[in-house]
């Protein structure tokens, strides 16, 4: 018995050990959106929305966003029924029960790239794309860990030995992902001048995919804002009233 003890010790310290050895340190950044006054820069995710939807909507979905949502972003009605238009959506069925392509409406979702999953792993080399929507919000690390790991590729250090088809990743927790670099100098170019760098076209496109994970953070924020002052009031308001009440009764 006192083997197997010290056995299952030895090997709980091993695995200790790996992951600890394993485990990826991520930097911090400075966001806009960050602490309790936190907010979106709208030119920002616009940016971001743009290296979306030429870069990353080859192969990642964003299915809980609506073409109409981009009004937050600062786009009119008008800009956002363009939009729309140049997709081709699914609808049906028609009057012969058959489902049929039509230009898309501002009501609708954003389009997915592939019609399955199936599909998805079969243009990805069996690897599965997320979707994006609330990306930000599940990954340990948010925002940072994104904007870090669209950077974060590099060649492989001496003696690593990369599995096919893979990419090493400095930030990716095992450092081998099956996604490659897509983020690189001038990938997009932007209509306000905006440098496009990897570093800010990857700072523009991490703010977008907070925008779409956390749409009501600045009401969210604002709501937080309020209720803390009304708190302190209230608070005033009491401890003043208390000591009126209290003044002429012996204690």
């Amino acid at each position: 018995m006192k083997k197997i003890f010290l056995a299952a010790a030895a090997a709980l310290a091993l695995t200790t050990g790996a992951n600890a050895a394993e485990e990826v340190h991520i930097p911090k950044e400075t966001w806009t959106f960050n602490g309790v006054l936190g907010h979106f820069d709208k030119q920002q995710i616009q940016r971001g929305f743009q290296v979306y939807k030429d870069v990353c909507a080859n192969c990642h979905s964003l299915k809980y966003v609506a073409f109409r949502h981009l009004g937050a972003l600062g786009y009119s009605e008008a800009q956002i029924r363009s939009l729309a238009a140049t997709y081709q959506v699914d609808d049906g069925p028609n009057d012969e029960g058959d489902m049929f392509k039509r230009p898309g409406r501002a009501s609708d979702h954003i389009p997915k790239p592939y019609a399955n999953d199936a599909l998805a792993r079969a243009g990805n080399g069996g690897a599965l794309p997320p979707d994006l929507s609330l990306i930000t919000k599940a990954r340990e690390g948010g925002p940072d860990y994104i904007y870090h790991l669209l950077i974060g590729y590099e060649d492989a250090p001496a003696g690593v030995e990369m599995s096919p088809g893979l990419n090493y990743n400095k930030y990716f927790p095992g450092h081998q992902i099956a996604m490659t670099k897509q983020i690189t100098d001038g990938v997009v170019t932007y209509a306000d001048g905006a440098p496009n760098d990897a570093a800010h076209v990857a700072k523009d496109v991490t703010a977008f995919l907070h925008w779409a994970a956390e749409p009501n953070l600045e009401a969210r924020h604002a709501t937080g804002l309020r209720v803390v002052l009304y708190a302190l009031i209230f608070a005033v308001l009491a401890f003043f009233a208390k000591r009126r009440l209290w003044k002429d009764i012996p204690h």
